[in-house]
């Protein structure tokens, strides 16, 4: 396992992230995602553990406050040293009936903070990220509530999810006019399938210095290997839970190329699908989860898969973005500065 520094911080986290949303599901969308229970939620967390993760992400939002509850039961049960641990979670999502107990505002933030230590039986978060972008509450107050937990020592770093690259570059900016805690980090979807944020994110976070943590690094299972011509076995979780969305006429494409390359090495297709990710410059961490120890061990292998360029090149040749404006007008433009030190 390598370590990665994430964003501008001097934080330092395991290039595989171990991804809680399994964790205490019994009904609804977060049963069909996973019900594991607590003895087995100890031994996937024991064994990602041992194999030299030290980054688990969960949210207040999994299985309503289940899988936190599940994941800090777990650092006890296991004896496991919370300082050598990175826990992250995250807030916005529907958490009751009341039109405040939802979104990114002041109130909501600080009362689920509250409430997510608790579960987690810890005094501190070190990740807290925004869910998703709040259309009603000002920035301001977000980034606000947000310094106000950093600085009472409750949260350590902030990050934000799923936002768009127009609304993380003003956070940043008023987070830094008004000297507030920054931003590190961005979760986002990134996948062979899914490589939208590279038209407009990935080069915002390079500019800005964010670290990116991938979820659903499998497109929902669709790059596990259990797929052809876009149709999932009958008892894939994606089979019952279609999301995130694909396009699977450029999907059957990109695994098409995943098994060649997958035999070719030896190793799974869901491996190199992995592997591809962690071979990407803008990526920090990827977020795995898992039903059963045998898909984890599976998971966890991908570190060791080493892809050639010619590998990257397949892949990338059947996953890549058509162009788009102004992309394509961009990189037009921009070869009048070539051979320039930028």
């Amino acid at each position: 396992m390598r370590y990665r520094r994430l964003g501008p911080s001097g934080l330092l986290v395991s290039e595989l992230c171990l991804g809680t949303m399994t964790f205490g599901g019994s009904e609804g969308m977060w049963g069909l995602i996973g019900q594991l229970n607590q003895s087995e939620a100890d031994t996937l967390i024991g064994a990602a553990v041992a194999a030299g993760v030290n980054f688990i992400d969960t949210a207040n939002v999994y299985a309503f406050g289940e899988s936190e509850r599940i994941v800090g039961q777990a650092v006890r049960n296991l004896g496991l040293n919370r300082d050598d641990l990175v826990i992250a979670t995250k807030v916005m999502g529907v958490m009751g009936d009341g039109p405040n107990q939802r979104g990114a505002s002041r109130a909501h933030i600080m009362a689920q903070a509250r409430d997510s230590l608790k579960r987690l039986q810890m005094d501190h978060i070190d990740l807290y990220h925004i869910h998703g972008f709040d259309p009603l509450t000002p920035i301001t107050e977000t980034l606000e509530a947000l310094d106000t937990l950093v600085r009472h020592g409750h949260v350590r770093y902030v990050g934000l999810s799923n936002w768009a690259a127009w609304q993380i570059v003003k956070a940043i900016g008023i987070a830094e006019a008004r000297k507030l805690a920054p931003i590190l980090s961005l979760q986002a979807y990134y996948t062979l399938v899914g490589r939208d944020l590279e038209r407009d994110i990935v080069p915002m976070l390079k500019s800005e210095g964010l670290g990116l943590m991938v979820w659903s690094p499998l497109a929902g299972g669709f790059l596990s290997g259990k797929y052809s011509g876009g149709v999932a076995d009958d008892d894939s979780r994606r089979a019952k839970f279609n999301f995130p969305p694909v396009d699977l006429a450029r999907g059957d494409a990109v695994i098409a190329v995943l098994r060649e390359v997958a035999a070719a090495k030896g190793v799974s297709v869901a491996q190199v699908a992995l592997s591809w990710l962690l071979h990407q410059p803008h990526v920090t961490s990827v977020i795995i989860g898992a039903k059963h120890p045998e898909q984890l061990s599976e998971n966890l292998k991908a570190v060791e898969v080493k892809l050639s360029a010619e590998d990257l090149s397949a892949l990338d040749a059947a996953s890549r973005l058509p162009a788009e404006y102004p992309g394509w007008m961009l990189e037009r433009q921009g070869q009048y500065r070539a051979g320039f030190d930028a």
